[in-house]
């Protein structure tokens, strides 16, 4: 292998290749072998410095380490700064490591911060881990997360309205699997993007929410940005129409929107999940629609993918003819 490594003289294009989208690529300079002397290094020759024994993990792993090893509940609290990227994210392997993809009974970490965190907060989140922060977040917060929860509110100093400025950043949940999460303020552009198991609350999102969304369910206690759904093909999102015109900034291609009413049969979810939002996170937002709910609820849109329901009819069929078959 070290005698074939870096040597691009011996690649070339197929020109069987032809696709359309290949038409006209030249990867000429791509390929092209530098001239230099021999001495000189044209592939990697050195190991690269991640810093990895420097992460504020190592001391949540010390500090867990009842936790980890006794499933004893631990509680841990620490200040994070933006420079703190990928928070919780060793801990998680931990925990997968010794517990598999069960992890931790719920609750079994729970770690307070106060700041603002760096990128990919909680990316990974295992089973058993709760993230609480006071503060606000960078993007990819909950990145690929499988569990747990994530609990991110202002500082109670702060002035400014909560559900009008943001407190998490872009790409928020992208491919999340698992856990809760409740934002007491708004996200940014590809929230919940291809989640496929995680409960989130959040008070408002930039462009392209639940794109590609397959599971889960997403609450939406305020404006959205455009192309909302776009092709979300399974869970819900439950999104409050503040100026009558979410319509308009959604994608229809593979949703129905259903306007909500007290007969709804989520009506009783949404509420208790509102009010969970509110106790984990003391939000004004939360705490103005929960006291006028006859009122609040028929202005939540559910957003339903045509795909979902097509499996959860058939899936309905199903059972009913196995119900018959057994009653013979």
């Amino acid at each position: 292998m070290d005698e074939l490594i870096g040597q691009t003289q011996y690649m070339e294009m197929d020109d069987a290749i032809k696709h359309w989208k290949s038409r006209g690529l030249d990867f000429s300079r791509i390929l092209n072998k530098p001239d230099v002397d021999a001495e000189i290094a044209t592939r990697r020759i050195q190991g690269q410095e991640h810093g990895l024994d420097k992460q504020i993990d190592n001391q949540l792993i010390q500090l867990a380490a009842a936790a980890l090893e006794y499933k004893k509940t631990v509680h841990i609290e620490h200040p994070i700064r933006n420079s703190n990227r990928s928070f919780g994210t060793m801990l998680s392997g931990q925990v997968a490591m010794l517990h598999g993809r069960e992890g931790l009974p719920d609750g079994t970490i729970k770690i307070s911060l106060t700041g603002i965190a760096g990128q990919s907060f909680g990316a990974f989140l295992a089973p058993g881990i709760d993230l609480r922060l006071i503060g606000e977040a960078n993007d990819y917060v909950g990145k690929g997360m499988a569990g747990g929860r994530i609990i991110i509110r202002p500082d109670p100093r702060a002035t400014f309205v909560w559900h009008e400025n943001s407190i998490v950043g872009n790409t928020v949940l992208y491919g999340a699997t698992g856990g809760e999460v409740f934002f007491a303020g708004k996200a940014g552009e590809r929230f919940c993007v291809r989640n496929s198991g995680v409960t989130a609350v959040v008070e408002g999102t930039g462009d392209h929410g639940c794109e590609y969304m397959t599971g889960g369910r997403m609450v939406c206690l305020g404006r959205t940005g455009r192309n909302f759904a776009a092709g979300m093909s399974g869970g819900f999102a439950y999104v409050i129409d503040d100026d009558n015109r979410f319509r308009r900034r959604c994608n229809p291609a593979m949703v129905d929107l259903e306007q909500m009413d007290l007969e709804d049969e989520d009506a009783a979810w949404l509420k208790q999940i509102i009010t969970t939002h509110y106790e984990q996170t003391e939000s004004p937002r939360a705490a103005e629609i929960l006291s006028d709910w006859q009122t609040q609820l028929p202005r939540f849109v559910r957003v339903f993918p045509h795909e979902y329901r097509r499996v959860l009819s058939e899936r309905a069929t199903k059972l009913e003819g196995e119900k018959e078959a057994a009653h013979g």
